[in-house]
């Protein structure tokens, strides 16, 4: 299993800091599926826009609800969350060196949004990075059962956390665990409760042209 996750203190950083790595990892020739976040502020007292964007190369989905100048609480677009997972389910399907997450937030700490494409990306033994805010740590540890690994934005030890997991692949075939679950390892518990829904075929949403 190779789960990594960048986490920043301050608001709105990991986002850029997440996007920047995953540019570089993509102009390093790896394969990459999943989503970054992208913020388009909207001018002085007025929420942002927050788009996903598909890896590798789009399309682009809107995520939030414009509620308002005045409006409190989440403006999470829940149903376009789920068409997001849909699009990145299905992704996932044609192979990946990586998959890219933008963030382990609420909804996967609740049980919805990525947290079974991220329990199916390492069921497959594909390695997958994460972004995580303080707030939902301890859900992301529990559901990792706390072999994730943190990481800096540093390209080189990102490159190198990776190789490693290709490299005991490669030496230990039959120590890893397969795209069926079969292996020699025990399997995490979390893949466990997980596996039956990541599993489960999804449809593919209708997704329009990137908005940039």
């Amino acid at each position: 299993m190779k789960l990594g996750y960048i986490m920043s203190k301050g608001r709105g950083e990991t986002d850029p800091r997440l996007a920047s790595v995953a540019r570089q990892l993509m102009q390093r020739g790896l394969r990459l599926c999943g989503t970054i976040q992208v913020n388009t502020e909207r001018g002085a007292g007025r929420h942002c826009d927050m788009d996903l964007m598909f890896l590798p190369n789009g399309p682009a989905l809107r995520i939030s609800q414009d509620r308002g100048q005045w409006a409190s609480g989440c403006r999470l677009d829940a149903g376009s969350l789920e068409l997001a997972v849909a699009q990145v389910a299905g992704a996932l399907d044609d192979g990946a060196d990586l998959v890219v997450i933008n963030k382990f937030g609420k909804h996967e700490a609740e049980g919805r949004g990525f947290r079974a494409v991220i329990a199916a990306a390492l069921d497959r033994n594909v390695p997958v990075l994460v972004g995580l805010n303080p707030l939902n740590r301890e859900a992301f540890d529990k559901f990792s059962g706390g072999l994730a690994t943190e990481l800096d934005t540093d390209l080189g030890a990102i490159l190198k956390w990776n190789t490693r997991r290709k490299n005991f692949v490669r030496d230990n075939p039959s120590k890893t665990i397969g795209p069926l679950g079969q292996s020699g390892l025990a399997r995490p518990s979390y893949l466990e409760s997980a596996r039956a829904k990541a599993l489960t075929p999804i449809p593919s949403p209708a997704i329009g042209a990137p908005k940039w």
